[in-house]
């Protein structure tokens, strides 16, 4: 017969848990992603018909929802800033 080992319980140290968010679903976080898709759309079509002008549109369309999104966020419609201790 084999013997029996005796079962040894892991224990487990976790981290603590961090503070609930809104992992970025607000307003200026959708207004900068759709502006960005919209944009490399855009510029995508371009590559495809090699229209520069178009491309060029499209690169700026990215700027500007870049652009966009700081304001959005500095307005308060991004995500909250952690507390600094």
């Amino acid at each position: 017969m084999a013997e029996k080992t005796p079962q040894t319980t892991e224990i487990s140290y976790l981290p603590p848990s961090a503070p609930p968010t809104n992992h970025g679903h607000t307003v200026a976080a959708w207004f900068t992603m759709i502006g960005i898709i919209v944009g490399a759309v855009v510029a995508g079509v371009a590559v495809a018909i090699a229209a520069v002008w178009m491309f060029w549109v499209g690169m700026g369309v990215v700027a500007l929802a870049l652009v966009g999104g700081l304001v959005l966020r500095n307005m308060g419609y991004g995500q909250p800033k952690a507390a600094q201790s």
